[in-house]
């Protein structure tokens, strides 16, 4: 039995072998309309932070779902993950007349040089999903982007709780992830029989660390869907 408390290491093989490539891509096929609703919300947010001069760095790109979407819009976008099977179906959905780069790599231990990104994103609860230090993770995105560069980083709203569960219980049906534990599953976590564990962080939350790591953050909640959390790197 996987512990369900699970740690990066175990979080992120539990991508590679469950949730990534193909696999991950059908998760957002059977989203429900109210779903896919939030999932436009956030991109067309994102958007609406960038310039078409940006370098940017999706950190958890997975098959490139959001990359994909800018990658016409800025000058050169840039997904890592570690699940190989993702970056290759990103590789492959990803054409000529995009800049965009797909690498297999460690958000916590990213080997960029410093200041490499105008804009540094990890949305749709990245922060939680990869089950890595949360410290760790914003640090490093701090060192690989420009002074005066952002980083955006999301999560789900409180109120989304019903739609998310919807969407878990869906992607359980088609036998995407395990089945749910409805006795463990509540009050914004999400527990599978085989392990997986998902939160989600709330604005004080993001306040807190944001603030612990000298970064003044801005919270917005978008869509009543995902709360967003940016800063500007000094």
């Amino acid at each position: 039995m996987v512990p369900r408390d699970l740690s990066g290491i175990v979080k992120m093989a539990y991508y590679a072998e469950n949730l990534s490539g193909k696999r991950l891509q059908q998760c957002y096929e059977v989203a429900p309309p109210r779903v896919k609703q939030y999932l436009r919300a956030e991109i067309d947010h994102i958007r609406s932070r960038l310039c078409p001069e940006d370098h940017v760095l999706e950190l958890g790109c997975g098959y490139g779902r959001v990359m994909l979407a800018l990658a016409r819009e800025v000058s050169r976008v840039v997904g890592i993950d570690t699940a190989i099977e993702s970056i290759t179906l990103g590789r492959q959905l990803c054409t000529p007349d995009m800049h965009c780069e797909f690498i297999e790599m460690d958000a916590t231990a990213m080997t960029f040089p410093d200041a490499q990104f105008d804009v540094v994103i990890c949305v749709q609860n990245g922060i939680c999903a990869f089950g890595v230090e949360k410290p760790r993770l914003v640090k490093e995105a701090v060192r690989v982007c420009r002074s005066g560069g952002r980083l955006l980083f999301s999560s789900y709203a409180e109120g989304f709780w019903p739609h998310r569960l919807e969407w878990f219980q869906l992607q359980a049906a088609h036998g995407l992830i395990g089945e749910i534990d409805m006795k463990s599953t509540g009050k914004g976590i999400i527990v599978c029989k085989d392990g997986f564990r998902a939160g989600f962080m709330q604005p004080d939350e993001f306040r807190a660390l944001w603030e612990g790591l000298g970064l003044v953050p801005s919270i917005t909640v978008v869509d009543d869907s995902a709360v967003f959390c940016e800063s500007v790197v000094c």
